[in-house]
């Protein structure tokens, strides 16, 4: 896994814990730590940089905006 994404050990074991849930009350199956730690490795190799991207470019919006609104201080 790319160590930019890398999570805590409480993340994944909070990741663990919702996946397990979410098996368990939407498809009625137990699914084991180890199946759904590998799940939430895949999640976040696959879809960690995609949502990472989109803070990014919420950010970089965020940021023009407000430099927009300098400008138009200027006299």
């Amino acid at each position: 896994m790319n160590e930019l994404f890398e999570l805590t050990a409480e993340q994944k074991e909070k990741g663990i814990d919702a996946i397990r849930l979410f098996f368990a009350e939407e498809r009625d199956e137990d699914l084991g730590d180890l199946a759904s730690l590998l799940l939430l490795e895949f999640i976040s190799e696959k879809f960690g940089p995609y949502f990472y991207n989109l803070g990014i470019n919420d950010a970089k919006y965020f940021l023009q905006e407000k430099i927009e609104d300098l400008y138009s201080l200027e006299k």
